[in-house]
Order: C-alpha cells, then sequence, then structure tokens
C-alpha cells in the first residue's frame, strides 16, 4: 500500500469532523493499510489518523511498541468508526502531531481508557488502554473530531517549540 504525505494545519480536513467509514470494504481496508504503512515510516510516530492524511473518514492506527512510556502495548492496530466507552485518570503531559510539526505542548488526558470500532477485517473490537497507549488513541480520537493538541492546551503558556535532535 502506499505511503501517504501527512498534512499540517491550516489544512481544513484537521479541523472538520471526519465522517463514519459506515461498511469495511475494499477501500476502508486500503486506507487501514495506508495508515499504518505511513506511521511506520515516519519516525517517532505512535499514531495516524485518516484525516492527517487527507481522508475526512473516522479510522485511526495506533502502535506504542517500544515505547519508553507505554505500559499497555496491544501492538500495530486500527480501529474504524472508533467509539470511546471509558475515559479516567487524567494527567498533564507533553504531546507533539506529524500534522503540528513545530510545536509541543502540555495536554491533560485520562490514563486508562476502553475504547471499540471495527478493525480492517469488520469485526468489533475492544482495546482497554492505560499510560502512554491510552493518550495515544485519545490523540488520534481528537483528530477524527476536527481537534489538534492545540485545541486542549491550557494556553500559549503550555504550548513549546519541538526540539530537534541530531
Amino acid at each position: 500500500m502506499p505511503v501517504r504525505p501527512v498534512v499540517s494545519l491550516p489544512d481544513p480536513v484537521l479541523t472538520a469532523p471526519a465522517r463514519p467509514v459506515g461498511v469495511v470494504d475494499a477501500a476502508a481496508r486500503a486506507l487501514a493499510a495506508d495508515l499504518v504503512d505511513t506511521m511506520r515510516v515516519s519516525p517517532g510516530c505512535v499514531g495516524l489518523a485518516a484525516p492527517q492524511i487527507g481522508v475526512g473518514l473516522r479510522a485511526f492506527c495506533v502502535d506504542v511498541t517500544g515505547h519508553r512510556k507505554a505500559r499497555s502495548c496491544h501492538g500495530a492496530f486500527v480501529l474504524l468508526d472508533p467509539e470511546l466507552v471509558e475515559a479516567e485518570d487524567p494527567e498533564m503531559a507533553r504531546e507533539g502531531c506529524m500534522s503540528v510539526p513545530d510545536l509541543t505542548g502540555d495536554v491533560r488526558r485520562a490514563t486508562r481508557v476502553v475504547v471499540t470500532g471495527l478493525d480492517p477485517s469488520g469485526k468489533r473490537v475492544t482495546y482497554e488502554a492505560d499510560a502512554f497507549e491510552a493518550r495515544a488513541i485519545l490523540h488520534e480520537l481528537d483528530h477524527l473530531d476536527g481537534m489538534v493538541f492545540l485545541d486542549r492546551v491550557d494556553g500559549p503558556h503550555a504550548v513549546f517549540p519541538r526540539k530537534v535532535y541530531r
């Protein structure tokens, strides 16, 4: 499947709520594969939502495998038409985003979530996640609602230039 370019703010697809995928067909499976392929070639990327590759549909992938802040880890997975079932224990932490490449910010998010949706085969699946994986899931869910992490920071004092490591 092709690797797709990642769009950045102010692209309007990032600020519009995504439409439901609906039927899991060949096009939905191709989108799922493109999300994973694009995430995998992007250094440091642990999640990617369809709007970030210019597609206004409710789909995202996450993979926190090997991340030092991860506790739960379901490996690489894709959810189509995901729904947040439960979210608990909010905590502040720094986030970045491929669609906001020059900034990071402090965002309060739940540290334990339950999310359900369809996998690329059309089967309903449910994931319970905590810590960093929960944060990644919530970050991607925000993209599906037309939000980026900047919409969740407490103000300009909580936004920082992204550090570049060489």
